[in-house]
């Protein structure tokens, strides 16, 4: 026997198209009783400020897992709060988060988001060089540890645990990009676990998931020690371009995101739970994308839908030679949309409503006293 087939060999991962063949039943099983009982009834008041004043923003498909059901936006005249309504209860939640971060998606979420440590270098460093290093920091939403992983890099002394509801935070242990995986509710964990434990607490495009947003702000109170940070990141949800592009903006991301919150909204609740804020930014979040992202939808929304576990079956040849037919004469859109996002829109971010996202930093100046609003 030689030496190269007594070393045993690793198991070969299945394909993408034996991955969604494995799938297919369950999905069908879940479709067959239909896609209603995903959603809670529909709301007649604002979540956010109990105004029955309210207005469709738009109505979406889920154009990135080509999952079947409508959703709907709505926003409120008087506050300006936009919000998924009827909202996914959480039979949906699991439903369209399936094979989204984890499962299937893991390997291609994962990629996208391991690039990008110049944007994870920049959201870390909030304070002046000067400043006195945190000693513990709670990444809330951290799916896969990529943003503690380069955060460690700018505060090499500080211990960072992440939470996230899927099971990637525990991939992010067993790497080693966190040091402590904690998984579930981040208002439930604080109210005993994890109260007063943190010098930061860091929400990167997290509150736009939760299906109570002040709830998370009140987790985040619980969390932080008195002198502690919160720092936020969210899509802006009065950016020009969610009004141009309608539907297909990319931050509208349905049906995952359900609370897109006006800064001013955000700063007031800030307020009410006893925290002072330091910095408003928008000029730095803003993911200049805009362009490329509107024609990528678009061309998802023309094109026939690549195989997915949630068809009864696959695509037929045709269909699938279709569909590349209209990716491919789509490049040349892609590439300009790409060089008008970069060089145009990129430097006009920080003027007006230009940016499609932005960051708050909040000093937490007291130990929480205040119940639930």
């Amino acid at each position: 026997m030689s030496r190269e087939s007594a070393v045993p060999r690793a198991p070969e991962k299945p394909s993408r198209t034996e991955t969604v063949a494995a799938l297919r039943p369950r999905y069908q099983a879940d479709l067959a009783r239909g896609t209603e009982r995903f959603f809670e009834p529909r709301r007649t008041d604002c979540p956010w400020c109990g105004s029955t004043r309210l207005v469709r923003r738009l109505r979406a498909k889920d154009r990135y897992q080509s999952k079947p059901g409508h959703f709907r936006l709505d926003r409120c005249r008087d506050c300006r709060h936009v919000f998924q309504n009827p909202r996914l209860n959480d039979d949906g939640l699991e439903f369209y988060y399936r094979d989204f971060y984890d499962g299937m998606g893991e390997i291609e979420l994962g990629n996208v988001f391991s690039g990008r440590d110049t944007v994870y270098r920049r959201r870390a460093m909030f304070q002046e060089p000067s400043a006195e290093h945190p000693k513990t920091w709670l990444d809330v939403g951290t799916g896969h540890g990529h943003f503690p992983e380069v955060a460690r890099i700018v505060f090499p002394g500080t211990r960072f645990d992440g939470l996230d509801f899927t099971a990637g935070v525990e991939l992010a242990e067993r790497t080693g990009r966190i040091d402590r995986a904690i998984r579930g509710s981040f208002p439930e964990l604080a109210e005993e676990r994890l109260a007063g434990s943190y010098d930061v607490v860091s929400m990167f495009h997290y509150l736009e998931h939760s299906t109570d947003p002040r709830a998370e702000l009140r987790a985040a109170r619980r969390a932080l020690r008195p002198g502690g940070h919160l720092l936020i990141e969210v899509p802006d949800p009065e950016c020009w371009f969610g009004r141009l592009f309608g539907r297909f903006w990319l931050p509208w991301l349905q049906p995952q995101h359900l609370h897109f919150v006006p800064v001013a909204n955000l700063r007031e609740e800030l307020t009410a739970l006893g925290f002072t804020v330091t910095d408003e930014q928008h000029r730095g979040p803003s993911d200049t994308v805009d362009l490329l992202g509107a024609v990528w939808l678009a061309l998802n929304a023309i094109a026939p839908p690549d195989d997915a576990p949630s068809l009864a079956k696959p695509p037929g040849r045709l269909r699938w030679l279709l569909r590349c037919a209209i990716l491919l004469a789509g490049v040349p859109a892609l590439v300009v949309a790409t060089t008008l996002d970069r060089l145009l829109l990129k430097p006009l971010a920080g003027f007006g409503k230009m940016s499609n996202a932005y960051r708050v930093v909040a000093r937490c100046d007291a130990s929480f006293r205040s119940g639930p609003r």
